[in-house]
């Protein structure tokens, strides 16, 4: 029950994600042939609320559910390594037509094959797990 507040933050997410179109096929391929800014301007409104957020946590130094003191750790250097994992993040969403967040709700919404791609994603996952150790970081 104490969690209950999440799970009405996700039904909001999914329901902003399908009245914006950002579930759409159509428009992620708009997207990826810079046919429609449509895309862009969501993402664009995602980071701006992002950075929002972050610096609201760092500056009221806000815990999670737990009670944890939240921390932001320098990210490691070296542009290789998230241009490689950007690529493939990329490639996956253009090939799939859908990021994490609205694979979920394209599943809510009866696209089943969207199953499927959840399963890749944490497969994929997995595996990244399994070999993380024995790749250069």
């Amino acid at each position: 029950m104490k969690l209950i507040k999440f799970l009405l933050v996700g039904i909001l997410f999914g329901i902003i994600m399908a009245k914006s179109e950002a579930v759409s096929w159509y428009r992620i391929q708009e997207m990826f042939r810079f046919q429609a800014f449509h895309m862009y301007g969501i993402i664009g409104v995602a980071v701006v609320l992002g950075a929002i957020g972050t610096a609201l946590i760092k500056k009221f130094k806000l815990k999670d559910v737990t009670g944890t003191p939240i921390k932001f750790e320098p990210k490691e250097k070296g542009w290789k390594r998230y241009l490689f994992g950007g690529t493939i993040f990329g490639l996956g969403w253009a090939m799939t037509g859908a990021c994490p967040g609205p694979m979920f709700v394209s599943l809510g919404y009866g696209y089943w094959m969207f199953a499927l791609a959840i399963l890749m994603a944490i497969l994929g996952t997995f595996f990244y797990g399994v070999v993380k150790d024995r790749l250069p970081h």
